[in-house]
């Protein structure tokens, strides 16, 4: 699991989750003749707040894997946004349908703001750029990266230009010492690759090298990967693990 993967939306998800929990244990309504709260009655604490903190949980836990995981032919985190709707509009509908004798408590009140929250958050993290962007930013360079420590200069590190990798000459080498530059546009000079490291601004798919349509990884924000050459718009990645694929979508991608 890949902490570094989560984004604001799902720090929204699970901050809404936590003021949940703490509205399950306060006063579900306001009377001084009954106190309770939603634990008194196991289908409001388990069935309905604690609904909302499985959702959640569902929807981080599918973002830290490194590939979805689906359950009955559904994304997990699916699932789990389903889960934070249907509990916002119980809760909504609890709401409304007090009785007269009594009023709203703050556990009601306050778990209904919860639940919507999060349901909204769930719902509008994929569709909103700004909830996209990675929870915790990823590290500089110039510290260790999944690689291993790399020489001060390193290529793809600010200096490169300075102290190549492995020491060759001052020029940028294509990755491997032997690999030929990318053709050039025609009416333009060719130029060489050098091969730099990389993170994603938020959550992209990692496709094959022959073109197949469908993905064999994703590329998590905060974690650093490395760009071996240019394939067209898309960038050929190589993983920590060794595995190699192409990145087709390198917009707004920070360099190292």
């Amino acid at each position: 699991m890949n902490i570094r993967s989560l984004t604001r939306g799902d720090g929204v998800v699970t901050g809404a989750a936590v003021l949940l929990f703490i509205a399950s244990f306060l006063r579900l309504y306001d009377t001084d003749f009954v106190k309770t709260n939603a634990w008194d009655g196991l289908g409001t604490g388990l069935g309905l707040y604690m609904g909302g903190v499985i959702g959640a949980a569902l929807i981080v836990v599918n973002r830290c894997l490194p590939q979805p995981r689906k359950v009955a032919g559904l994304d997990l985190g699916v699932v789990g946004v389903a889960f934070t709707v249907l509990v916002a509009w119980s809760l909504f509908w609890t709401l409304v349908d007090i009785p007269g004798s009594v009023g709203a408590g703050s556990g009601l009140i306050l778990g209904f703001i919860a639940a919507l929250v999060l349901a909204g958050a769930g719902v509008a993290t994929p569709l909103v750029p700004a909830l996209q962007a990675a929870l915790i930013p990823a590290p500089k360079p110039g510290a260790p990266q999944p690689y291993g420590v790399q020489p001060q200069g390193g290529y793809g590190y600010p200096g490169a230009g300075q102290q190549p990798y492995g020491g060759q000459s001052q020029q940028a080498q294509p990755f491997g010492g032997g690999a030929q530059p990318q053709p050039a546009p025609q009416g333009q000079p060719a130029a060489a690759f050098s091969p730099f490291w990389f993170a994603v601004p938020a959550p992209r798919p990692l496709f094959a090298e022959d073109g197949s349509p469908a993905p064999i990884a994703e590329l998590a924000p905060g974690v650093w990967y490395l760009a071996v050459e240019q394939r067209g718009q898309g960038l050929l990645t190589e993983m920590q693990d060794g595995r190699r694929g192409v990145l087709q979508d390198a917009s707004n991608i920070q360099r190292g």
